[in-house]
């Protein structure tokens, strides 16, 4: 479970979010989509501990993210929207430096690369260098290195951008199977028709406000002239 309460997060006289607030459940899969500035990021990067907020909270299984971090901080996997980090490394040194922080033993370590590396198209490429990865391949190293603690929350901003079709299939079904074992998944993306195929939860973000929190079906019943969520972000935004 992950609980946001009443982030605000300024950068001199812009606002980037506002005073927001959700709790995200175990077993869910919610989607935040929202136009460029709308305050994504900013919020994920709250979520995560990157930032700082001016004001508010976060919880993340029970602990409490600003003051007890590490705890907080070892309970979930993180995809930041910039895969370019520790490019000096082999794929398999990165992924030991990342599970030698969480303290996984190797043979479990071993297990996560050895199931999900395969699906993601990387398995072959892991002596290699990840400076020399192309985009996609540093997306998929660093989706798996957030998988390596198994952890119970799963934090992407979004993770699909410059995956192939398979990897991105493949995906989408990992974040399905941890939402079906119980664990929380929160992801951004620009792509509608999968957030609306995939999300137990939509909320959309508008100039740093949450201005819808719920499921698909609810949101579609809001609006009857729309068939689709495309449709209906279209319709919001331009409101």
């Amino acid at each position: 479970m992950l609980k946001v309460e009443h982030l605000k997060k300024t950068f001199g006289s812009n606002t980037a979010v506002n005073d927001i607030s959700f709790t995200l459940e175990d077993g869910q899969i919610t989607g935040f989509i929202g136009p460029n500035g709308a305050g994504k990021t900013t919020t994920i990067e709250m979520m995560t501990g990157i930032l700082k907020p001016d004001q508010g909270s976060v919880n993340i299984c029970g602990y409490d993210l600003f003051n007890d971090p590490l705890a907080a901080k070892s309970c979930f996997g993180y995809v930041s929207d910039t895969p370019d980090m520790f490019l000096r490394l082999t794929g398999i040194e990165f992924l030991n430096f990342i599970g030698d922080i969480f303290k996984v033993p190797a043979k479990d370590r071993t297990d996560i690369i050895e199931r999900y590396a395969p699906r993601l198209g990387i398995y072959e490429h892991l002596n290699d260098t990840i400076i020399n990865f192309s985009h996609g391949m540093r997306q998929k190293i660093i989706i798996l290195s957030a998988l390596i603690h198994s952890p119970k929350v799963l934090i992407l901003d979004e993770p699909l951008v410059g995956l192939d079709p398979s990897s991105s299939f493949e995906l989408k079904n990992i974040m399905k199977e941890f939402a079906a074992n119980g664990c929380c998944v929160f992801f951004s993306t620009h792509i509608l028709e999968i957030a609306q195929k995939l999300c137990d939860r939509i909320l959309i973000i508008r100039d740093g406000s949450i201005i819808y929190d719920g499921d698909c079906d609810r949101l579609i019943n809001l609006h009857p002239d729309c068939d689709s969520l495309e449709k209906i972000y279209l319709k919001l935004m331009e409101n």
